[in-house]
């Protein structure tokens, strides 16, 4: 993980010299009017968010996908280890991941302003066959710095968001621009891990399908390896690897935001929601909980 950097004065004969970063901002800000604390989908797996004040902690799974930040601080934490990335970095996650993340720095000057892009396979790999070879690398989540040369095509692809008949011709190269820029950056090899078929995040990736499906559901590791095609100790290694967390405590996580959000929006007892998410004990399941949120569930409970 690198540690925050200075927002990126970048420029180019692209902008005729105007601040991408700052267009960046501005372009999101104007997406997001009217969506404050929460993501709008700008396109087919794009989406914008703006965030006026600091946020609290709040659970949900993320998915493979790169967040580009053009104002404020971002904190995502992933099983413990957290991931601090403001204006001129980038987020790259290669799974669905259970997450916590919080807006730490925001406001209506300087509004946390996030684009994020959907990293699909099927995207990715055709560009696979023109990208220099580089050593795997794994990793669930990392933070670079974007470049000029990233900023660039991400800019134009807002600019033309709400002009329907220049995305339809226009917006298809501009995203492919943007994985290629990815492809040759920083993190280069993490992304090309995403696109390969028979990689071992795509193996890891079919795991944590099944895991999320049947989340409330003993689970055996045996079963898992099978589902990813690994032996036992090959495929724990490799979980741990692409998520910095075991299977049981990757099902745990799961767990647990799936008893926040119901015992925010239904009329359960903490005891119900136990049950239902897969605990045996609520005792446990309240010990559990409280420290992951530092809240117990009666105090998470709606009225």
């Amino acid at each position: 993980m690198l540690a925050p950097a200075c927002a990126i004065l970048a420029t180019s004969e692209h902008t005729g010299g105007v601040d991408l970063l700052e267009e960046l901002r501005k372009l999101i800000v104007r997406h997001a009017v009217g969506q404050r604390g929460h993501s709008r989908e700008l396109l087919d797996g794009v989406q914008v968010s703006r965030v006026d004040a600091p946020t609290e902690l709040s659970a949900g799974v993320a998915q493979p996908s790169v967040a580009i930040v053009a104002s404020g601080v971002k904190l995502t934490l992933l099983n413990g280890v957290a991931y601090e990335y403001s204006a001129g970095q980038f987020l790259v996650t290669s799974l669905d991941l259970p997450v916590i993340g919080q807006a730490l720095k925001a406001s209506p000057d300087e509004p946390f302003a996030v684009v994020s892009i959907r990293l699909d396979p099927l995207e990715i790999a055709p560009l696979l066959l023109e990208t220099p070879a580089r050593p795997p690398q794994y990793g669930g989540m990392v933070v670079s710095d974007a470049t000029p040369d990233l900023l660039d095509p991400v800019v134009r692809l807002l600019r033309i968001a709400d002009r329907p008949d220049d995305v339809r011709v226009l917006g298809a190269g501009i995203r492919r621009e943007i994985l290629w820029r990815l492809l040759l950056g920083d993190q280069g090899a993490l992304v090309q891990q995403i696109g390969l078929a028979d990689g071992m995040l795509a193996h890891i990736s079919d795991a944590i399908g099944w895991i999320r499906r049947h989340h409330n559901e003993p689970i055996l590791v045996a079963e898992l390896a099978e589902v990813a095609g690994m032996s036992v100790s090959t495929f724990h290694r490799h979980f741990l690897a692409a998520t910095s967390m075991t299977p049981i405590q990757f099902q745990k996580q799961l767990r647990l935001q799936e008893a926040r959000v119901l015992l925010r929006t239904q009329p359960l007892t903490a005891a119900e929601v136990a049950y239902q998410v897969g605990y045996t004990s609520p005792a446990h399941f309240t010990r559990t909980y409280h420290k992951a949120f530092g809240r117990t569930p009666a105090e998470d409970r709606t009225p």
